[in-house]
């Protein structure tokens, strides 16, 4: 605990706190450097705080629900909320936020007893720390509730949080919120942007590239998926099995193609474009293309493990074709002046999405051309030559040759068929405890 006597905390000092979380606003500081930052300047302030939790839950297709916890003398732990669907935490349901929320409280202070049963179970943990006075608070960014702060302070002062340290809490608890709700939009933004338009296109956008026709011509080894039998497959599944289908079809096959290099530039109904940008150059385009290819491999080898998986369920298998090629695309914003898509257009883009069709008509399920073999080495076997479409030269296609393929220990791939996503999972933590009547699921945060 802390010696000497108690006394309130430095007005001037907590301004400076205040200051420094509008300088670390302004600058675009994420969620973690800002509330690291925070909770040392606040104990550097004289604030005698034991430990800080935070937890911020907010709107986002992928994923955010983001816990830290400080201790002083310890530092900061970062967490992600998880749950797992249709089970009920004990452990929320007896949390002290469980109880704030339920009872649409914004604050719960408790004074922590040592001479008999702990109210709530986190109270044991603080006693091990010393805690004397504990208080815990909600802060709603939005009406909504979808987002917002659930936090607590915590002390081990030998008399507890003065009246004077209780008002310095709320008066920069109101601080913390406008900057933590700053942090958490332009995370939200960047997310948003990288989740539905790629990490390349969405920094190109962030950075002001958003007018029609604003752009660029680069280089990229290409790659063009798609499901075979999707229209049959839904009507035979209905709507809810034929979701859960294709993002499982979409998990195996398509993921591969969202790393090292590679990015997904949109999903196209039941397929998808993706590309490896190069300079225009061998070396650069011989390393796009053997990593396109690499991930190519690794998609055909989720595929087999999640057909055979289906096999054992009784379910049909997905079939799909992989087309690969590599050129110079436009690369950029088209569309209506109030509504654009950022994708790769040009006639490599039309070249590739015609090699995928191909897999329809000849036995394999991924066909590449031939400049793109060349630049991606490794065993190819020809299969002719074909007339593409808007293409004047018959072009030479080829598909790999897959006998001496090793399997990649570094990408193992599980198969989920619960229909809800660890990004769901995330958000039902504050959605659904932030409501009248709660159950509570989730873990606890406190």
């Amino acid at each position: 605990m802390t010696n000497g006597a108690q006394a309130d905390v430095s007005t001037i000092l907590m301004d400076k706190v205040a200051d420094w979380l509008t300088a670390s606003s302004l600058a675009g500081d994420d969620l973690e450097t800002m509330v690291r930052g925070f909770c040392e300047r606040l104990a550097a302030a004289g604030m005698p705080i034991a430990r800080v939790h935070l937890s911020f839950s907010m709107l986002h297709p992928l994923y955010d629900a983001l816990g830290f916890t400080w201790e002083r003398g310890s530092g900061m732990r970062v967490e992600g909320f998880r749950q797992k669907p249709g089970q009920k935490s004990e452990q929320f349901l007896r949390s002290p936020y469980y109880y704030l929320l339920n009872n649409k409280l914004d604050h719960l202070r408790r004074r922590i007893d040592y001479s008999g049963p702990s109210e709530f179970p986190i109270f044991d943990d603080l006693k091990t720390l010393g805690v004397t006075d504990y208080l815990a608070f909600r802060h709603m960014f939005t009406a909504g509730r979808e987002q917002g702060m659930l936090g607590s302070w915590s002390t081990d002062a030998p008399s507890g949080f003065t009246e004077g340290m209780i008002a310095a809490l709320l008066r920069i608890q109101n601080h913390l919120a406008v900057a933590a709700k700053m942090a958490v939009l332009n995370r939200l933004a960047d997310n948003m942007l990288t989740t539905y338009l790629g990490n390349d296109a969405g920094k190109r956008v962030l950075n002001g590239n958003i007018r029609r026709g604003q752009g660029d011509t680069i280089r990229a080894a290409l790659v063009m998926a798609d499901m075979r039998g999707s229209t049959m497959m839904a009507e035979q599944e209905g709507r809810e099995a034929y979701i859960d289908t294709l993002n499982q079809f979409f998990d195996a096959i398509a993921a591969p193609f969202n790393r090292r290099g590679g990015q997904i530039l949109s999903f196209l109904g039941d397929g998808f474009i993706a590309v490896y940008p190069c300079d225009r150059h061998h070396e650069p385009s011989e390393i796009a293309c053997k990593a396109a290819l690499s991930a190519a491999h690794k998609a055909t080898a989720r595929m087999a493990a999640l057909n055979e998986d289906r096999r054992r369920r009784g379910l049909a298998e997905i079939g799909y074709g992989i087309g690969l090629h590599v050129g110079n695309v436009m690369f950029g914003n088209v569309g209506l002046n109030d509504r654009l898509t950022f994708s790769a257009f040009g006639s490599a883009v039309n070249e590739v999405q015609r090699l995928q069709a191909l897999t329809k008509k000849y036995p394999h399920s991924l066909i590449a051309s031939e400049e793109f073999a060349g630049y991606s080495g490794g065993g190819w076997i020809n299969i002719g030559k074909e007339k593409l479409r808007g293409v004047k030269e018959r072009l030479t296609i080829l598909h790999p040759d897959m006998t001496d393929i090793v399997d990649s220990e570094d990408d193992a791939f599980e198969i989920s068929y619960d229909g809800v996503s660890d990004a769901e999972q995330l958000m039902l933590l504050y959605r659904d405890s932030a409501g009248a009547g709660s159950t509570g699921n989730g873990k606890a945060v406190q």
